[in-house]
């Protein structure tokens, strides 16, 4: 047994105290939102200088704190992709190395064009995983509107209490995650490894609903059981 103490004494993941966004559109700043709300730190970031988004921050999400994307993601405990799937190659592997990172993100063509690694990828999670080998990539928080974001959330316990999917091969991060979702007001389904993710996505129909958790489990198990001819 390890003396009290000592620096490996508990591997257990340190608690969620600050949230990094990247991003500072509508969804990032809904999400920054509803992160104060639930008394989080958060910080959101752009591609550019904190000064350019300032504005839009403190109107936006009054008590978050425009930022560097490289201090966003060293001082967050976890780290969310809002900005356009079109741009995760603008994303630094290094700087997120280490770090749950939660994608947000969705393919849509019309706006972010075609995208080759998409392609030769069975989903976009799984693409933004390979983009950042080192980061812990979990997808939830895309299968919900902004607007939603902020007016379905319910206390723990309520009655039809809406369901977020949670899926990343971390399971240690999907955990963290799913403690964040549910801080946020939701109930969050465990729906497994990363290539799960591509159940949420546009298209399908848990991505086009709002579920339940019954619901949710149901249709995750339908979408993880294997074709019948």
């Amino acid at each position: 047994m390890r003396p009290v103490g000592d620096a490996e004494e508990d591997d257990r993941p340190r608690p969620v105290s600050t949230i990094g966004i990247l991003g500072a559109g509508r969804v990032g700043t809904a999400l920054a939102r509803q992160a104060l709300r639930a008394g989080y730190r958060v910080l959101v970031a752009a591609s550019g200088e904190p000064a350019a988004i300032g504005l839009i921050v403190e109107v936006m999400a009054s008590g978050a704190v425009a930022v560097h994307a490289a201090d966003a993601a060293r001082q967050a405990d976890v780290v969310v992709l809002s900005v356009p799937l079109r741009k995760y190659a603008t994303l630094d592997p290094a700087a997120l190395a280490g770090k749950v990172v939660v994608d947000a993100m969705n393919y849509w063509p019309e706006t972010d064009g075609p995208l080759p690694d998409l392609e030769a990828a069975p989903s976009s999670s799984e693409m933004v995983q390979a983009f950042l080998p080192g980061a812990r990539v979990v997808k939830t928080l895309n299968h919900i509107g902004y607007h939603e974001l902020e007016t379905h959330g319910a206390p723990a316990g309520a009655p039809g209490r809406r369901a977020l999917a949670v899926a990343g091969d971390d399971e240690g991060a999907r955990a963290v995650v799913g403690d964040l979702v549910e801080k946020l007001g939701y109930d969050a389904v465990d729906a497994g490894p990363l290539a799960a993710g591509a159940a949420l996505e546009p298209g399908t129909e848990i991505f086009a609903g709002r579920h339940d958790r019954p619901a949710l489990e149901r249709l995750l198990a339908l979408a993880a059981a294997p074709a019948t001819a």
